[in-house]
């Protein structure tokens, strides 16, 4: 699973990055973020389907937007949003199929751009409770480049809340992961999928598309896209934050 993962790429630079093409003067911003838990607010890149001003004007095109989202997906059809907790993450294998994704597979696709990913590998190491002590990962592009994990968005409506009420609408998203590939099948069995430059536009597109063809654009890194490092552990507490938690560790000497 991808239970954390670090933001600090500046929105301007998001922008830049996926070609959005806005006129809204104030960007979305929110902190920097080296440990962004679930429920916390992040970015999305998506396109909202294309609109009419008017009921007899013209068709607009689809929209490409960054917005901040809700971390922890909430279906639609949803009683309680809570439910979102523990949606965190949709497993490639099933997201076409399980209830709670398969309409936002089909036209709420997002791209969640992030510094890297935290993993935690356990080690042969026993804590006082006999349990295997895990020591953190942090996973990145190796040429430094913003990591676009796929992801899916859902809008929940408020049902306490009045029509009129701007608030009434909850976003929320889900990482899409699959089985991790090379090297770092050995820290954790699972990865989020990271898209290609190429096949932004396809994911994007708000048109119901075969999930056939959808599943096609989600392949695994190629081995050598990412490195992974260790780090400390203070990013197992999601109350620590800051640049040093994506520092490696120092490499002990040899015996």
């Amino acid at each position: 699973m991808c239970g954390r993962y670090a933001s600090s790429v500046d929105p301007e630079d998001i922008v830049d990055e996926f070609e959005i093409h806005t006129e809204v003067p104030d960007l979305p911003r929110l902190p920097a973020d080296y440990n962004v838990a679930p429920t916390k607010e992040i970015y999305a890149v998506l396109e909202r389907p294309p609109r009419k001003d008017a009921p007899d004007g013209p068709e607009l095109p689809a929209e490409r937007q960054l917005r901040t989202l809700t971390w922890g997906l909430v279906p639609s059809w949803a009683k309680d949003p809570k439910i979102g907790n523990r949606m965190i993450n949709a497993r490639m294998e099933t997201v076409a199929e399980k209830p709670a994704y398969r309409r936002a597979f089909e036209k709420r696709r997002a791209i969640l751009p992030a510094d890297g990913y935290y993993e935690w590998y356990s080690t042969d190491q026993l804590t006082k409770a006999g349990k295997p002590v895990k020591q953190p990962f942090f996973i990145r592009p190796r040429d430094g480049s913003i990591l676009a994990m796929a992801g899916l968005y859902e809008l929940w409506r408020d049902p306490t809340k009045a029509a009129d009420d701007p608030a009434r609408w909850k976003w929320t998203a889900t990482v899409i992961t699959t089985e991790a590939t090379d090297d770092l099948g050995r820290i954790h069995e699972r990865m989020p999928l990271m898209l290609p430059r190429s096949a932004y536009d396809a994911w994007l597109d708000p048109t119901p598309r075969d999930p056939a063809v959808l599943l096609d654009l989600l392949e695994p890194a190629a081995p050598g896209l990412l490195e992974a490092f260790p780090v400390a552990t203070l990013v197992s507490n999601v109350a620590n934050n800051g640049p040093e938690l994506i520092e490696p560790l120092p490499i002990e000497p040899s015996a």
